[in-house]
């Protein structure tokens, strides 16, 4: 813009305006000089914010953070933020995929080379640069410097080194699980049609069996079965009596929420036909079965694991201090321990404030994220108080229209739980666009059926 400005200048000097008018030639070059230097002045005052990731904890700091006082680059290995408490509902196609994603550079970048679709790689505190790798291309590699750093990576599953999990098991984490999954059931399905398989091999194709018994599985669980009751039984009605679900919990399914809420999810879980809940541990995964710990074989045609996280291989490879569980340590301002500089933050899963456990949820992170951005918008940041979470209540749903509520004021179960999960999420939906798509893809679903094109 500085540049447009000078050269517009320049023109209407050259051209003539200087011999008709001494004057008018001194106001402009005036004018040209005051521009330029207020833009340098701007320019070099604004820091230059780093932001790694696009989850929940880095996208709200992105959303929130003054355009004014920071450059702000984003280094992340997907462009898009994952509104992953609906993830659950793309893997049966109650959602489509693009109804729960949001764009990236829909914030608006100063510059579009801004964001950097790459992986960070490792960080150097000394020299407040950050090593990066393209994900488009490995061969390019390169560093980005930083004024401040927010460290978001999130975390991912964590296998607990059974065998097969990787190999054989899908995860429910991102979009590309959620479209894996998907897939794999409808192939699972048309494959159970064909002629020559025996009713053994039906049977097995169409017995899913999930491993984790918290809110991921036990919502996985739910828009499953309502697919078979909605779709299964119109689309493939010879093949509903073979569908099976399964699922493996060591513990008490939804373990975070009030024990009457658990023991009213248990009861509903257990009076559907063909949903079996089995008290064990997965020992290990094959191709066609999961191994139970008293070594029984359960043929399956599909696992979904979903038992708790581990640290990004990010993570493990910086050298700050961390819990037990390798998530990086922060102070109550959500300052990386030890960082010489003290210009490094973490949050969200990746992350944890020292001698202050937060629960790796969207709710602790894009808090995290907001009071971030208000510590970064402020000059004066000693006078800012310290990080506090207050938690709203968690939300499940357990389906057949049924859901669960537990918050600080109130318990709600059944179906007025189930308008509230899907009313709470559709407003905390990320852009008016999104919660334009959600509603359209209820009514789609709920008047036509979910769309079960294989591609």
């Amino acid at each position: 813009m500085m540049m447009s400005y000078r050269t517009f200048c320049q023109v209407l000097i050259w051209s003539g305006v200087q011999k008709n008018s001494n004057y008018i030639s001194h106001t402009l070059r005036t004018a040209c000089r005051s521009l330029s230097s207020s833009t340098s002045e701007t320019t070099s005052k604004r820091q230059k914010l780093v932001i790694l990731g696009t989850g929940w904890g880095s996208y709200s700091v992105l959303k929130s953070v003054s355009k004014k006082l920071y450059d702000v680059i984003v280094v992340s290995p997907r462009n898009h933020f994952l509104f992953t408490p609906l993830l659950a509902s793309t893997t049966v196609g109650t959602l489509e995929f693009r109804s729960v994603i949001e764009p990236v550079r829909n914030t608006v970048f100063r510059q579009s080379d801004h964001f950097h679709l790459s992986r960070g790689m490792k960080v150097d505190f000394d020299a407040k640069l950050l090593h990066c790798q393209s994900v488009l291309d490995t061969n390019i590699s390169y560093t980005v410097r930083y004024d401040k750093l927010v460290i978001g990576v999130g975390a991912r599953s964590n296998t607990f080194g059974v065998p097969g999990v990787s190999e054989f098991a899908c995860f429910l984490k991102e979009v590309e699980d959620a479209r894996m999954i998907r897939q794999k059931i409808i192939s699972n399905f048309e494959l159970a049609v064909q002629p020559t398989i025996s009713g053994e091999e039906r049977e097995r194709l169409l017995h899913t069996v999930i491993v984790g018994g918290g809110p991921t599985g036990v919502e996985f669980g739910a828009e499953l079965y309502d697919f078979v009751q909605q779709d299964v039984a119109r689309l493939y009605k010879h093949q509903e009596k073979d569908v099976r679900v399964t699922l493996v919990e060591s513990n008490k399914i939804l373990s975070a929420f009030d024990k009457r809420l658990q023991a009213y999810a248990e009861k509903k879980i257990g009076q559907r036909e063909r949903f079996n809940l089995i008290r064990s541990s997965v020992t290990e995964v094959k191709s066609n079965s999961v191994t139970l710990r008293d070594g029984t074989v359960v043929p399956c045609g599909l696992v979904v694991w979903s038992t708790g996280l581990a640290p990004r291989p990010f993570t493990q490879a910086l050298d700050v201090p961390k819990n037990d569980h390798g998530q990086i340590l922060t102070d109550q301002y959500l300052k990386v321990l030890d960082d010489p500089q003290q210009c490094v933050y973490a949050l969200g899963d990746c992350a944890d404030v020292k001698h202050v456990p937060l629960p790796c949820t969207a709710q602790v992170a894009e808090k995290q994220g907001r009071y971030l951005a208000s510590v970064l918008n402020t000059t004066d940041q000693s006078m800012t108080e310290p990080f506090k979470f207050q938690s709203m209540g968690m939300l499940a749903y357990i389906g057949q229209y049924q859901g669960l509520s537990d918050t600080p004021e109130v318990k709600l179960r059944g179906f007025s739980s189930w308008l509230l999960w899907r009313s709470a999420y559709l407003t905390r939906l990320g852009s008016w666009r999104l919660r334009m798509q959600v509603p359209m893809d209820w009514l789609k679903t709920l008047i036509y059926g979910r769309d079960i094109s294989r591609f």
